[in-house]
């Protein structure tokens, strides 16, 4: 339909034109140039932090953040089960084992007693998701790592804006991450950060996310010609300074994008919250969650494929909710998570970005209250 109504949709214009024609400008187009400094510095505000690395996507992040944990092959790293694979894949690549750990089924973030039962004399991390953005629950998995003297990363992929008793995400956890895809609430198309407080993990991390080496910026204004020498081989998970700029344009509208958001996330609470066979998502009163998503949690009952079918038939877009990791294939035998297993099967998420109109968020409750009469 020519009216569909986008699941997820930017929210872009002629700032991010203008900040990308500045970059032009400036002549430099690629990785790790001053356009980046400056995003890199501006996110550190949002994200609480002391130290920020900007990258090409959150995937690179998570891969920087367990090399310089020093992740190798024979250590195992507990991973939050209900989230987009990438989480599980950034441990594969450094040759260890992801150990997947079922979540709480209120706010789908990894159960902290999950984590704890988990633990083998070969556990050296635990990667935490903010599942759509909510904050997990990063004073009990503070506890259990420092009592086992583990590492512990944040996945806020989704979770740019949000907080969790009052501290930003991003500053929740020894590292963390986050995308700047599509789909995510502040976005260059693609992207990512890695967030700390460490000095020396920072700098680390900065090396390898170039090759192995300092990036070409550090050697601008020298007298004599710098040639840099390689002792590791890094990466290139370098966020070009076009994708910068788009990011700083972004980081100016954050504010009203997750008011925006949270006006949508109160609409669908108004207009849905007596719909039988429904169980809407759950934001805690001690975190601030920024709606990447909205997912609802269908009953047993209902056939959750006809229900997407009537709504995409009614121009209303929807998807599953996320994975759970522990069932995909690539990562072999794995201990079941039955409440992520149970949400893989239930979930639905419904249209949510900052441009919904109230209407189109009438449209949406109402088309839904529709389908659900006819499939049950």
């Amino acid at each position: 339909m020519s009216d569909s109504i986008a699941l997820g949709q930017p929210t872009v214009g002629e700032e991010e034109l203008a900040a990308v024609a500045a970059v032009f400008e400036s002549g430099w187009l690629s990785g790790a140039g001053p356009t980046c400094n400056k995003f890199e510095q501006r996110f550190a505000e949002v994200a609480g932090v002391d130290h920020v690395l900007a990258t090409n996507n959150c995937g690179a992040s998570l891969h920087l953040s367990l090399d310089v944990m020093g992740v190798k092959p024979g250590d195992e790293v507990i991973v939050g089960d209900y989230t987009f694979p990438a989480t599980g894949h950034s441990v594969v690549w450094t040759g260890a084992k992801p150990v997947f750990a079922d979540v709480r089924p209120d706010i789908w973030s990894v159960d902290p007693a999950a984590v704890e039962a988990a633990i083998t004399p070969n556990t050296v991390g635990i990667l935490a998701v903010d599942v759509f953005g909510q904050p997990a629950d990063y004073d009990e998995l503070r506890a259990i790592a420092d009592k086992h003297g583990l590492f512990l990363i944040e996945d806020g992929a989704c979770s740019a804006g949000a907080s969790y008793k009052g501290r930003p995400a991003g500053s929740l956890a020894d590292m963390a991450t986050f995308s700047f895809h599509g789909r995510k609430g502040i976005t260059a198309g693609e992207g990512g950060a890695l967030t700390t407080n460490n000095a020396e993990w920072a700098a680390k991390a900065r090396k390898m996310h170039t090759y192995g080496i300092e990036p070409a910026i550090n050697r601008e204004g020298s007298n004599d010609l710098p040639v840099p020498s390689f002792n590791e081989a890094g990466y290139n998970y370098r966020m070009s300074d076009v994708m910068a700029g788009i990011m700083l344009a972004q980081l100016d509208r954050l504010p009203t994008l997750l008011a925006n958001r949270a006006r949508v996330a109160k609409g669908y609470e108004q207009l849905l919250g007596d719909l039988e066979g429904v169980t809407l998502p759950v934001a805690l009163d001690d975190r601030v969650h920024p709606w990447q998503s909205y997912v609802i949690t269908l009953d047993a009952s209902i056939d959750r494929g006809a229900v997407a079918k009537g709504l995409r038939e009614n121009g209303v877009q929807c998807n599953f909710g996320t994975y759970a990791s522990h069932v995909q294939p690539v990562y072999g035998q794995s201990t079941p998570c039955p409440v992520s297993a149970d949400l893989f099967r239930r979930h639905l998420a419904i249209p949510m970005h900052a441009n919904l109109t109230d209407d189109e968020v009438e449209r949406v409750a109402k088309t839904l209250r529709e389908v659900l009469s006819t499939v049950r």
